[in-house]
């Protein structure tokens, strides 16, 4: 499909003199506007106050469609009057005689902490009430569709008497956002990284199917053509890695080839490469070469779960352990994690105060045998 293209311009000394002239008028800076902002989609009145030594600031303007002479003049959101928005969208280059369709303007919305979720984003207060989306406390469409796979799914399965749907953080980026959400809550709208996962070199795009698909087959979220593509799909993985651990070349196991960064599946002989389409062996080598580097990473994390899967007893009364500040037992008492792990990522809990809930959990033998038990059975 042809793609129409987009076009760099920036903002000048004249745009920032403008806003900077007009910021009382600005309800993100008159005080009209309580809220946090999102921290990477900034005002350019945010621009242009918080990043006062730079003299331009690039915008993109991208078409909004193929038969419309309309721009979308991306990196100058704002909530400055219409009059001050024309002036200086016209002091930008290639804008001097732009016509604005629809201003700009300021959204403030609340959200309900999402500690007062469960996994299943069902809320721990009203039971079958499911929140997804912004009123948890996200930003971004991805993060809205995610919750809303999540809870619609839920909501579904709970209709039917059947278990729930739970993604953990080792399963998806769905599970690393929502266990963020109902662990730590959220101090501004949030979004989700790669950086907040610890298995991130096992969530990649390219094995999104081998993780997830089992999963959603198991719960109907997955239909039989489709369950039957990823069979056939995982066959020729099976083929593919039988192939690569059998077949020398140069007197080199092929999968040991594939570990040298150099080495690709496209230098495989023809009759080899036949074997199965060329994405096939595109994840084969994927995995080879990054599979050291996973199980170092997936080592680090089993030695860490021991400790983390270990369980806190429903209804523990975090004021009976006096070692705990204040803060801590206030926030332990808020969330209720279940197990250490989730405690741990519950933002303000140190690693002293989880030593110091284990030993308390220790000494008063609160499910620490049957915890290091479910351990050793999920690692193993």
């Amino acid at each position: 499909m042809e793609q129409l293209p987009c076009w760099i311009t920036q903002t000048t000394r004249r745009t920032h003199e403008i806003i900077r002239a007009n910021l009382h008028r600005s309800p993100l800076y008159a005080g009209r506007i309580k809220g946090t902002g999102p921290r990477y989609c900034p005002s350019i009145e945010d621009k242009v106050v918080k990043f006062a030594h730079r003299e331009a600031h690039q915008l993109f303007l991208e078409p909004e469609g193929r038969h419309t002479e309309e721009f979308y003049v991306n990196g100058i959101s704002t909530s400055l009057p219409y009059e001050i928005q024309l002036e200086f969208v016209r002091s930008i280059p290639a804008l001097e005689h732009a016509e604005i369709m629809r201003p700009g303007y300021a959204v403030e919305y609340d959200f309900f902490p999402p500690t007062q979720l469960r996994h299943t984003l069902e809320t721990k207060i009203v039971g079958g009430l499911y929140f997804a989306g912004q009123v948890n406390g996200t930003s971004g469409y991805e993060e809205a569709a995610a919750q809303g796979l999540i809870a619609g799914a839920n909501a579904a399965l709970r209709a039917k008497n059947k278990s729930p749907f739970v993604l953990g953080r080792a399963d998806a980026y769905i599970g690393v956002l929502i266990d963020d959400l109902v662990t730590k809550g959220t101090e501004e709208p949030y979004r989700m990284f790669t950086s907040r996962a610890e298995d991130r070199l096992q969530l990649r795009q390219d094995n999104a199917d081998q993780r997830l698909t089992p999963k959603g087959f198991g719960v109907g979220l997955v239909g039989p053509s489709r369950w039957a593509a990823f069979e056939q799909k995982m066959s020729l993985v099976r083929e593919c890695r039988s192939v690569a651990s059998s077949t020398k070349l140069r007197g080199a196991r092929i999968d040991h080839l594939f570990k040298r960064p150099e080495v690709s599946y496209s230098q495989l002989p023809v009759e080899i490469q036949a074997v199965a389409p060329a994405e096939i062996w595109e994840l084969v080598e994927a995995d080879i070469k990054y599979e050291g580097y996973a199980a170092r990473q997936a080592q680090h994390n089993r030695e860490l779960l021991k400790k983390n899967l270990q369980r806190i007893p429903d209804g523990l009364n975090f004021a009976e352990i006096p070692a705990l500040s204040s803060e801590t037992r206030q926030k332990l008492s808020q969330v209720r994690p279940s197990t250490l792990g989730q405690a741990a990522r519950i933002s303000g809990v140190t690693p002293a105060d989880i030593s110091i809930l284990y030993i308390w959990l220790y000494k008063n033998s609160l499910g620490l045998a049957t915890a290091i038990e479910a351990a050793e059975i999920e690692i193993n």
